[in-house]
C-alpha cells in the first residue's frame, strides 16, 4: 500500500500573501522608507510563515503521525517522532 502524503493545497494562498509582503518589503527598501515601517513589515512576514508552519505542523500530527501510531508498527512511530525531533533541533535558533 503507498502512502499518501496529506494535501497543503490551502497553505498556497498564505504562501502568496507571504511572497506580496516581501515584495512590498523590497519596494520599502528601495523607496529608503523608515526603518520602524520596514521593521514592522518583516515581523508580519514572520507571523504569516509562522502560521503557515503551524498550520502544516498540525496537519502532519493529526494525518502522519496519527497513522502512524494505528499502525502500531514501533520502527514506523519512532522515524515519525525523530522526524519531528530533527525539524525543531534544526530551528531552535529561530
Amino acid at each position: 500500500m503507498t502512502k499518501k502524503h496529506p494535501c497543503h493545497l490551502k497553505e498556497i494562498s498564505r504562501i502568496n500573501r507571504a511572497i506580496g509582503q516581501l515584495e512590498g518589503i523590497k519596494r520599502m527598501i528601495s523607496d529608503d522608507r523608515y526603518c520602524i515601517d520596514i521593521l514592522q513589515q518583516v515581523k508580519a512576514v514572520k507571523s504569516a510563515i509562522k502560521s503557515i508552519e503551524a498550520n502544516i505542523f498540525t496537519t502532519h500530527l493529526d494525518s502522519c503521525i496519527k497513522e502512524a501510531f494505528k499502525t502500531k508498527d514501533p520502527k514506523d512511530i519512532e522515524v515519525k517522532i525523530n522526524e519531528i525531533k530533527d525539524v525543531f533541533k534544526k530551528n531552535q535558533g529561530d
